[in-house]
């Protein structure tokens, strides 16, 4: 990478007991061997941190592959990192409830094969009760229909869910998955993005039967010359 280039952290940090989703237990992060206990196995001076962490799939910002929503669709282990590593990225900004047609179509020319990142700032009430208030912004049925047609390589959003919360049949999950489009949530500093003009990369550990698993989504913004 050249000094000409920025690196944007996209994702949250995993915290012990920290909430992720509403209803979903945190992580719990603890030694499997302490340093102060691997003193006894190896020479004087040298000593060792092995850490275990116990979480469900859905922690921090996590990508969904289509396994999460499809039983015949493909985990993580499945997934191309063709789509999910050195994408051309664009960010939509959309700070309010329902994202539609609307806010998508005037990047119609470069949705296909690429990262769709939308910015609603919600990732501001991150770590408060706000966070999971029923007020979060989504992507709308109609939203979703169109930009799956477009096939981009990747969706993901700075919010709770991409979903309505309280639309139980998930239209986002259920026509992106069904697409093949895998989905970012709980995304973080898309404000901190050019519209356009990065290079996106965001890929979970090779799981198998697994859909969904934290990631470190990044962004290689260059720096004006």
């Amino acid at each position: 990478m050249s000094s000409e280039t920025r690196v944007i952290d996209l994702s949250h940090v995993v915290e012990d007991g920290m909430v992720t989703y509403p209803g979903l237990p945190g992580p719990e992060i603890v030694d499997h061997m302490s340093r102060n206990d691997s003193r006894d196995r190896y020479a004087p001076g040298t000593e060792f941190q092995i850490g275990r962490i116990s979480m469900v799939a859905n922690t921090g910002t996590y990508l969904d592959a289509p396994f999460h929503r499809f039983s015949g669709g493909a985990d993580l282990s499945g997934l191309a990192l063709s789509r999910l590593v050195n994408l051309p990225g664009i960010v939509i900004r959309a700070e309010h409830r329902g994202v539609g047609v609307a806010e998508l179509s005037p990047f119609r020319d470069q949705i296909s094969g690429g990262a769709v990142l939308v910015h609603t700032g919600w990732d501001r009430h991150w770590g408060t009760a706000k966070y999971a208030d029923p007020s979060h912004p989504f992507l709308t049925a109609e939203a979703t229909e169109w930009i799956a047609a477009l096939r981009p390589a990747v969706v993901g959003i700075d919010s709770v869910n991409i979903d309505d919360m309280a639309d139980l049949s998930r239209p986002a999950h259920t026509g992106l998955l069904a697409a093949g489009i895998p989905i970012i949530e709980h995304m973080t500093g898309l404000d901190l993005l050019p519209d356009k003009h990065f290079r996106f990369h965001g890929a979970p550990i090779a799981v198998a039967g697994m859909g969904t698993f934290p990631i470190r989504a990044y962004a290689l913004v260059p720096e004006p010359q």
